[in-house]
């Protein structure tokens, strides 16, 4: 799933391609893309993007006359930037949304069609509490301690709910974690004042490290691989790779579609996390 650096990366480009332009059709290729009891698509052709906003790792077109696009892109969906007239055609399509210089397509390499999109008619509807969590490059120190240790949870899932903490998904909270020296699951009501704050220091360092060499990467183009799997990253998706601290080789914990990437010298005093076991111990405290 996209993330809080991979979010901003197309709200970037998304301020350079269509801020301020009038989206002339949206087609729909796919009915289960569409959420909303509103479905009245064609109303909204003609209308300008006046503004780009953030819900977590939802991302907001404010058109005119207060109405609003509200994309989720889950897992596997995908914004692409296409010639003007672009229609939908393969089966990973779910949406084109047509501008006089370009096209946006939607996709999702997913039989499971999770994405979705929500037309919100009004900002206060807009604003209903969606129950997310708090901003992590806008919190301060004792605002990010509150939040963690309000209940107890593994580490790996405290960063990863949404309810607690904004746009971290699997792929930070590994890079995260492996940078403050700590177990994805060591529990969160067992950790000393100072590695509360050797966590909240890498928590906004890492993120705001990705977002930057993110947007340098892609410069004026439009995002064309947004992937949790990045070259330079130390442990997320480099199962038995050598750690780039100490050349361990990173090992991981696979539960359902999920997986927690980590160096058991750097993080877990050398000892290797067994899947099946903790699978049985942590239960529903998996994130």
């Amino acid at each position: 799933m996209p993330e809080l650096p991979d979010i901003l990366l197309y709200l970037n480009a998304f301020e350079r391609h269509i801020l301020n332009h009038r989206m002339e059709k949206i087609q729909l290729r796919s009915p289960f893309l569409l959420r909303s009891v509103d479905s009245d698509l064609e109303s909204l052709s003609g209308r300008t993007v006046s503004e780009l906003l953030r819900l977590g790792k939802r991302i907001v077109w404010c058109l005119e006359h207060d109405t609003y696009l509200v994309f989720y892109l889950m897992i596997a969906g995908r914004f692409h930037w296409r010639k003007p007239g672009a229609e939908p055609r393969s089966k990973a399509d779910l949406a084109a949304l047509h501008f006089h210089h370009g096209t946006v397509r939607l996709t999702e390499q997913s039989p499971k069609k999770r994405a979705a999109l929500h037309v919100v008619r009004g900002k206060a509807e807009l604003s209903t509490p969606r129950r997310e969590g708090i901003e992590v490059l806008e919190c301060n120190q004792r605002t990010f301690a509150e939040i963690l240790t309000r209940g107890n949870y593994t580490l790996k899932r405290a960063l990863t709910d949404p309810r607690l903490f904004s746009g971290i998904g699997n792929a930070y909270s590994d890079e995260i974690l492996h940078t403050a020296r700590l177990s994805p699951l060591r529990w969160t009501a067992h950790l000393a004042p100072q590695e509360i704050v050797r966590l909240f220091e890498t928590t906004q360092s890492t993120l705001q490290k990705w977002i930057r060499r993110l947007l340098d990467e892609t410069g004026d183009s439009f995002p064309r691989k947004v992937t949790a799997f990045r070259e330079g990253m130390a442990v997320h998706g480099r199962y038995k790779e050598p750690c780039p601290v100490c050349s361990t080789g990173v090992q991981r914990i696979v539960y359902a579609e999920h997986q927690t990437n980590y160096c058991p010298r750097c993080q877990t005093e050398g000892r290797v996390l067994a899947d099946r076991a903790l699978s049985r111990l942590l239960r529903k405290d998996w994130p």
